[in-house]
């Protein structure tokens, strides 16, 4: 089986794309983390801090692999499109949970929006597994974490 040579520009924009939005989203958090409104509402089941940028930067590496896999693998300009239509609007509403939780303070709209953002996630893995499987795979960590996020907002929303 004859590897295929990689696309470097592709493979740039995809982390290029991805870690910029992780760089404005932290933006947001960074301040916030310490902060004692934080402090003080944050369940005991909440990972220890520095857990959280480790545990997001493998997961924006593996959002920026599935990105670079599933566009490299499409075959027509309507699997690029959808490619570039729910890695767009996942990576939207991804930042903007950080606006709404961490900029505005507002848990119970941040629990709803992050309703969508796991949706996102779904379509995502749906959307890469009809063009390539590995990078759909490599997604599902990423949804499992949000899912893990959620339980923690619902906790600080509705407790």
């Amino acid at each position: 089986m004859k590897m295929k040579k990689p696309n470097w520009k592709v493979l740039a924009f995809s982390f290029f794309a991805v870690y910029a939005v992780a760089f404005l989203g932290s933006v947001l958090t960074s301040s916030s983390v310490n902060s004692q409104w934080y402090n003080s509402i944050k369940p005991s089941i909440t990972p220890p801090n520095f857990v959280f940028p480790i545990v997001w930067n493998i997961l924006f590496f593996l959002i920026a692999i599935s990105l670079y896999l599933s566009w490299t693998s499409a075959k027509n300009k309507n699997e690029k499109k959808s490619i570039a239509i729910v890695f767009g609007i996942n990576l939207f509403l991804n930042f903007l949970w950080s606006v709404i939780f961490f900029g505005f303070k507002n848990s119970y709209l941040a629990f709803f929006e992050l309703i969508f953002l796991w949706l996102s996630i779904a379509a995502m893995i749906f959307t890469t597994y009809r063009i390539s499987k590995t990078a759909s795979y490599l997604l599902i960590p990423y949804l499992v974490w949000v899912s893990f996020a959620g339980i923690l907002n619902y906790i600080i929303a509705f407790r």
